[in-house]
């Protein structure tokens, strides 16, 4: 993907804190057995944040590319009033030492109560993103104080999602995905001592942040133990191809790491890596990312034989699931931010073919005739990136919950231009502004979401007598989803129930079909 103006605009979107002052106060202690940390207490939103609470011990020197481990332990209070570092993708404050999370909790004092507990899991291509721009005091306000926060990161880039054979063999797959793994059996053990409820813990992502819900989702075949979630929250799924690890496509991107990182004449290629700069690791990261087909990330998650076994789309229609309720919002308009809407339009079976390089003139075809009647050529590609790398995953996951009889809820985020990521502020109104400015709408809208954190149910509702949100109806094949817009005029809010439409449905039927050659 040519990093220009679409990898500054998903690194603005997701990846660069706002800074906020604020007069603080000290908070209360935790002792979590092998550490002590402060909070900082916060007046203003009445919440108190501990702030980069280690979770992992450096992924550096010979841990480097290999499943995180847990920390040392340490003597001490450690006063928590100073956001992490971002892991490396590029910039500036960026470190490998960077696996950390931050809590938030209601009041000045530990809840005695065992509140449900969220925990957001950032979005940004597996690339890019951090902890600090989202801040979760925003949704312990939106909850009135009725829940924990906790906001993780993980390995990005090839530091995170660097696969092949050799890594296979002398180190771990999907170290992004363990990382994220360590922290919620660490929210799983600690979160009580916080006032959370380690048995009401819902994970939430938006983009590859509900992209690797999805991965937890199927994880070690739905069979995770002890559970670390009882429900999952989709905003905008991210599912790209993702491949065996010993696929000659990963293997050819390992391959590409060692020659750009002067690593092609050692013996151990992969021990080369992990004794190389990470000043050098971190420019091959970006030159590879820069290169790479736009629209599209470089390093991603695959099938490692162990923690994910099967294709997401496969493991889904097994019913290999962890977690027993499930909310999925996605975009109008999921594709565009995807597409370069400024370049040559290619035809949409050139297109298909450098989306998903393991089609056929079959395959091209078919997408093309699928897409045909969405009007202009550059329409129909928006629609294909959409459908096939955001929504249909969503779909996806929404049938596995509906059949095991589940709780499962979709919602569509209408409020234009309705593009990827514009849900995000919403829930996180401390990152930027947003487009509708409505109270009542932000209320409904992000009180939802809340509401199925508390109770596994959006219908519950916070403040009953003041949510305009009509009765959500339970997802089923036929499909249902809530949609959140404005009137026509623009200045009031349209939230109402309404069927999927048919044809998106009939195209997630078909990106279902290939899900052998896209990776899915």
């Amino acid at each position: 993907m040519a990093l220009g103006s679409l990898s500054l605009l998903i690194f603005m979107l997701l990846g660069s804190p706002m800074m906020v002052t604020r007069t603080n106060a000290q908070g209360p202690i935790v002792d979590i057995g092998s550490a002590q940390f402060q909070g900082v207490f916060d007046p203003t939103t009445n919440v108190t944040n501990f702030l980069a609470l280690r979770y992992a011990a450096p992924p550096i020197g010979d841990l480097r590319f290999r499943a995180p481990q847990s920390p040392a332990p340490t003597s001490g209070v450690q006063l928590a009033d100073t956001e992490p570092p971002e892991c490396v993708q590029g910039l500036v404050t960026d470190s490998e030492d960077c696996l950390f999370l931050n809590v938030h909790i209601p009041g000045n004092q530990v809840s005695t109560k065992a509140l449900p507990t969220v925990v957001w899991i950032h979005g940004g291509g597996y690339a890019g993103g951090n902890g600090a721009e989202f801040h979760g005091s925003d949704l312990l306000q939106e909850a009135n104080n009725e829940v924990v926060a906790v906001v993780i990161q993980y390995r990005l880039g090839l530091f995170g999602f660097l696969a092949g054979k050799e890594v296979k063999e002398n180190g771990d797959l999907n170290a992004g995905l363990l990382d994220q793994h360590l922290a919620l059996k660490w929210v799983n053990e600690h979160i009580s001592k916080f006032g959370g409820d380690p048995e009401k813990v819902t994970i939430w992502g938006e983009s590859a942040g509900a992209g690797s819900v999805l991965q937890h989702v199927i994880a070690q075949d739905g069979q995770t133990s002890p559970p670390l979630f009882r429900g999952a929250i989709t905003s905008s799924t991210f599912l790209p191809s993702q491949y065996p690890f010993d696929d000659p496509i990963p293997e050819g991107l390992f391959a590409e790491v060692v020659s750009q990182s002067n690593c092609s004449s050692a013996s151990d290629a992969l021990a080369c890596l992990r004794a190389a700069d990470v000043s050098v690791l971190r420019t091959v990261n970006a030159d590879m990312q820069a290169a790479a087909f736009f629209g599209t990330f470089t390093f991603v998650p695959v099938i490692d034989g162990s923690f994910i076994t099967q294709r997401p789309t496969v493991a889904l229609r097994e019913g290999k699931i962890n977690g027993r309720a499930f909310l999925a919002v996605t975009n109008t308009h999921e594709g565009t931010l995807f597409v370069d809407q400024t370049g040559v339009v290619m035809n949409t079976t050139t297109y298909a073919g450098q989306l998903f390089p393991k089609f056929g003139p079959e395959q091209d075809d078919a997408v093309s005739k699928q897409y045909a009647g969405l009007g202009t050529t550059l329409n129909q590609i928006n629609n294909i990136m959409g459908d096939s790398i955001f929504k249909c995953p969503s779909f996806f996951m929404l049938n596995a919950f509906h059949e095991h009889e589940f709780n499962a809820f979709k919602g569509q985020f209408a409020i234009p231009p309705a593009t990827h990521g514009m849900d995000v502020n919403y829930y996180f109104p401390s990152t930027g502004p947003i487009s509708f400015q409505n109270p009542q709408f932000s209320a409904a809208f992000s009180q939802s979401f809340m509401s199925f954190v508390i109770s596994q149910n959006p219908n519950d509702k916070l403040a009953p007598s003041e949510d305009i949100t009509p009765p959500w109806l339970m997802f089923s094949t036929a499909g249902t989803e809530m949609v959140f817009n404005k009137t026509a005029a623009g200045n009031g809010t349209d939230i109402h129930q309404a069927p999927v439409n048919a044809g998106l449905l009939e195209r997630c039927s078909f990106w279902e079909s290939v899900g052998a050659l896209t990776g899915q």
